[in-house]
């Protein structure tokens, strides 16, 4: 949906909301360290046709601290 589309139904009137935190950390937030300055943030996007939401990390250096915290790992699917 950062593209200005809704994958689901097609829409094109997206609504950006940015990453922040509010009382107790909470917020569009992943937690890395013991402050909110330590969080990396998500941007929601929203279609306002549909409903359909998601959420994305939207600067390469809060991928790059999630990468640094968790690592990275690839998921199979066992048929």
């Amino acid at each position: 949906m950062k593209n200005g589309v809704c994958p689901k139904c097609g829409g094109n009137e997206i609504i950006r909301i940015p990453g922040q935190t509010g009382i107790e950390r909470r917020g569009n937030i992943i937690p890395i360290g013991i402050s909110a300055f330590t969080s990396v943030y998500l941007t929601r996007y929203v279609c306002s046709s549909c409903g359909f939401s998601e959420e994305w990390v939207d600067y390469p250096e809060g991928i790059e601290r999630l990468k640094k915290k968790f690592g990275t790992h690839i998921h199979q699917n066992k048929n």
